[in-house]
């Protein structure tokens, strides 16, 4: 099974999880976190391995496990997710107010405390103080208290940051003048908060997402795989809840009306993500892989021609650098 196999036998024992699961992901994300470690390795300062992917996709799964195995190589690691991010139920209340009902959703771009979000990884870079990562609790559908945030040691040298819009661009404007789907077309008649959504991308999320040194994404059969695994996620977090507390789960008519806030930027980053993203994993509608793709575009001073953007179904190899390092482009 290859160098992971203790780390992934015990992961899947603690998730309860079946034993082929350490076969699967090791064969699966062995190649990208070695390919993360050789890249760190490379720069000074901390790296962040993007993970981006549609809702019930397995990005936190996914997360963890490249978590476990840049640590297994000897690189300190730590996961965060943009879900953690989310403003406070108060503060998207008033956003709801001032400028658009829908953003009393939680989900959207426009309803992430982004600035917060910079400014943990500019700390993680600093590296020279612990410092506390942001946790969301969905169940309250509010952010938890800064005393139960977990606290990373000071001098991370990898973060997996993993958000469903991860990564995310703008639509033209055209694209925005038809609504994709019932929730648009009857409670966003006129655009505003599309257009605000596609705004936010377009603005206070781009140095967020410029913040990326690889991306990783998964990528659904269609919308209609990511509505189901979307009820997967809530039933299970609906069996999770005792009865009588103060949930705001829910239930199936809920989620239905839920994930058509996701649909018009998921499928915009079904368009046009797999052609920049550096590795592109396409999955079944059971969530199985149906196929791996690796995009190099080494452009490092020194390389020249032979760092040309290229297209495989096989892991890259790093190109030999000559002179001084030099981060990936980003594109």
């Amino acid at each position: 099974m290859g160098e992971f196999s203790e780390t992934l036998l015990a992961y899947a024992d603690r998730q309860g999880l079946p034993r082929n699961f350490a076969d699967a992901a090791s064969s699966l994300y062995a190649p990208i976190a070695r390919a993360a470690v050789t890249k760190a390795k490379a720069v000074s300062g901390l790296f962040v391995l993007g993970l981006c992917g549609p809702q019930g996709s397995g990005k936190s799964t996914a997360a963890a496990v490249l978590a476990m195995m840049i640590e297994d190589a000897g690189l300190h690691s730590a996961v965060l997710s943009l879900d953690d991010l989310y403003l406070t139920r108060a503060v998207r209340e008033r956003l709801a107010a001032e400028v658009h009902p829908l953003f009393a959703t939680r989900g959207v771009p426009g309803t992430h405390d982004v600035a917060l979000g910079i400014s943990v990884l500019e700390r993680l870079a600093a590296g020279s103080e612990p410092v506390a990562l942001p946790r969301f609790d969905k169940a309250r559908d509010d952010r938890q208290d800064e005393a139960a945030w977990p606290v990373i040691p000071a001098g991370l040298k990898v973060l997996v940051f993993e958000g469903w819009c991860l990564g995310a661009r703008p639509e033209p404007e055209a694209a925005l003048a038809l609504p994709v789907n019932d929730l648009e077309r009857c409670e966003d008649p006129n655009g505003r908060w599309r257009h605000h959504v596609n705004a936010a991308l377009a603005g206070p999320y781009r140095p967020l997402f410029a913040r990326l040194d690889m991306l990783v994404m998964l990528r659904a059969p269609d919308f209609s795989a990511v509505a189901a695994w979307r009820e997967e996620q809530e039933a299970k977090l609906r069996a999770s809840i005792v009865a009588g507390t103060n949930s705001r789960v829910m239930d199936a008519v809920g989620v239905a009306r839920f994930v058509q806030h996701f649909e018009r930027t998921t499928r915009q980053m079904d368009r046009e993500m797999p052609d920049r993203a550096d590795v592109v994993i396409s999955l079944d509608e059971q969530r199985g892989v149906a196929g791996v793709k690796w995009h190099v575009w080494q452009v490092i001073r020194g390389c020249g021609s032979s760092c040309a953007t290229a297209s495989s179904t096989l892991p890259p190899r790093p190109c030999r650098r000559r002179g001084s390092p030099r981060r990936w482009s980003r594109r």
